[in-house]
């Protein structure tokens, strides 16, 4: 485990961020197996169909990945205020949240599916495969919310290794079964999803094993589950915002994938190949945001607001510094990328994918802005600027994918991103620059109590 309240903030933050780089890396290279597997497999159509319901995975998972972020925020501010009793009873209450939430979720998702697929407009062509595979997706919805838990526990008391060496582990069960069950039992997309949600099952036995065996501070026990009023409240608000932030920005996703579908089966592949692509960079550069949070979240239950300040601008640096990097590759070296999910023949989709570079990828400093401003004001305890932001994204993606598509065809669409981005933003830098000013004032009193005593 990792104390982020002592040592030169930009190494802190950069030693904890590796191992979530290396860990949101694993993730995309789980979660591009079931493309790269089913495009060289089974051909454009399936890839086509996977890649329609990614926006919809989005839309859950997204919620998922949020809601408990949100929930590891106040696991973490006890853990900087060394309260070890609080932290077992915050991880204990964001079980029991998860384990409702993962219910709902499922049977509202499941009930629902036809008629989000009739509404994004899905090719008839891909529709029958699309159901099938998101359906099984969906229905492993508790063993996606299980591992988030588990993991954003972890990192919430400073260890960010363990959860990439279990990812990694997950990873490899998923890709060695899904070509068991694509190449040798013949299960198509079936097998994709099969194996992408018994890969999830096996991360959360691990994890949870390795809590259990290693990390005493979240080792619990029955009396732990006997909450205190408020305590699932507590965990509840500041789960849901964060979640409904993210579902927020995924129906923009949503949105702008309706808007793609109507180009047809090509651009739907396009948007797919190029989108697992670019979700490296994007990943990669939320890291280091991911990692702000919780390093904010320490310092700010253990009262070291300077600490805070110096750790957005070393962040910022960072992030930014990545991004340009980042992106001058997307552009330079994505058409050779695609061609590991369609193959060299499919010119017309590279053709198109390499649009979707160019459109997103010089933006990518107002992605990585974004990301270190809004996981800093999530550890802060700050849920309303963030969703207001998601909201924001989702306007703005909305309203010029449609309008853009149009006019520029799918490089219109593809601009929908980095526009999005931008009016996150709008929300973002006021509340954080209101935020430098509270901070300042806090800091002057902790000043003059550190120098009485």
């Amino acid at each position: 485990m990792q104390d982020l309240t002592s040592g030169k903030p930009a190494k802190v933050i950069l030693m904890f961020a590796i191992p979530l780089m290396l860990g949101n890396m694993v993730q995309q290279l789980y979660n591009i197996s079931d493309t790269l597997i089913v495009g060289q497999t089974l051909g454009v159509n399936s890839l086509a169909a996977v890649g329609a319901t990614g926006s919809i995975q989005f839309l859950v998972m997204g919620f998922v990945q949020g809601f408990s972020s949100g929930m590891a925020i106040i696991t973490a501010q006890r853990y900087g205020a060394q309260n070890v009793r609080g932290v077992r009873e915050s991880y204990a209450a964001s079980i029991v949240a998860a384990l409702i939430m993962s219910l709902i979720l499922t049977v509202v998702s499941l009930v629902f599916i036809d008629n989000l697929m009739h509404a994004m407009q899905m090719p008839a062509a891909i529709y029958g495969q699309a159901k099938l595979f998101i359906g099984i997706i969906l229905a492993g919805t508790v063993m996606t919310i299980g591992y988030n838990v588990i993991s954003n526990a972890l990192r919430a008391v400073g260890d960010s290794k363990a959860p990439l060496y279990y990812l990694i582990i997950g990873m490899i069960v998923n890709v060695s079964l899904e070509l068991l069950l694509i190449l040798k039992f013949h299960w198509g997309v079936e097998g994709a999803a099969t194996a992408t949600v018994f890969a999830q099952f096996v991360t959360v036995v691990i994890s949870h094993w390795h809590i259990t065996r290693y990390t005493d501070t979240l080792r619990l026990s029955w009396s732990d589950f006997k909450l205190k009023k408020g305590d699932l409240r507590q965990h509840m608000m500041a789960g849901l915002p964060m979640g409904f932030q993210q579902s927020i920005i995924a129906i923009g996703s949503v949105t702008l994938a309706t808007a793609v579908n109507t180009l047809g089966t090509d651009a739907v592949a396009a948007n797919t190949a190029a989108s697992k692509v670019d979700q490296i960079s994007t990943q990669l550069l939320m890291s280091v945001g991911v990692a702000m949070a919780t390093y904010t979240a320490q310092n700010f239950g253990a009262g070291k607001y300077d600490r805070i300040l110096e750790g957005v601008k070393s962040s910022l640096k960072m992030s930014i510094s990545m991004s340009f990097v980042l992106g001058a590759i997307e552009v330079i070296f994505g058409r050779i990328l695609v061609t590991l999910f369609v193959g060299a023949g499919q010119h017309e989709v590279m053709d198109l994918a390499q649009e979707f570079f160019w459109a997103n990828g010089p933006f990518y400093f107002i992605l990585s802005t974004l990301f270190v401003l809004r996981y800093t004001l999530q550890g802060l305890g700050d849920v309303r600027t963030p969703t207001f932001a998601g909201m924001g994204e989702m306007v703005m993606r909305t309203i010029t994918a449609f309008a853009l598509v149009g006019w520029l065809g799918f490089f219109g669409a593809s601009l929908a991103n980095p526009l999005a981005w931008l009016g996150s933003l709008l929300f973002l830098v006021p509340a954080w620059l209101r935020m430098v000013k509270r901070l300042r004032q806090l800091i002057k009193p902790a000043a003059v109590e550190e120098n009485l005593n």
